[in-house]
């Protein structure tokens, strides 16, 4: 999946140009039509940066602005941008950047970034059901 280069490849501005099956992603997350199809008219535009082993991710061109900051591979809360409290992991493996989330109704998912052979960012999504205890 990723390639040799590092971690820091991700840093930066990476814009939106296109996804696949982010609607059956989404429907399968339990987020309602209307969110669903407000989300397909969206294009992010996505800042990645660090500072002194602090990450954040922020989002720009969106209705509802996100700002995600972490400390790799220690646990914190997040508010999706539909509303939900999950808790959040993000770790890095292998030049690939791995955002693990839970609900509280036991769903779990993960986006993986990385960046390409071709310079571009990627992310792949993985939903899952588990017993949260």
């Amino acid at each position: 999946m990723a390639n040799s280069r590092s971690i820091e490849a991700l840093k930066g501005t990476w814009d939106h140009v296109a996804d696949a099956n982010m609607d059956e992603f989404m429907k399968e997350m339990g987020i309602g039509m209307a969110m669903r199809v407000m989300a397909k008219g969206i294009k992010p535009r996505i800042i990645i940066s660090e500072n002194n082993g602090k990450w954040t991710l922020r989002s720009e061109n969106t209705p509802k602005k996100m700002l995600i900051e972490f400390i790799p591979d220690v646990e914190f809360d997040e508010t999706t941008p539909d509303g939900r409290e999950v808790k959040t992991i993000i770790r890095f493996k292998n030049g690939a950047w791995e955002h693990t989330t839970h609900d509280k109704s036991g769903k779990e998912w993960t986006a993986t970034r990385y960046v390409n052979d071709e310079g571009q960012q990627q992310i792949v999504r993985n939903l899952s059901f588990r017993i949260i205890t």
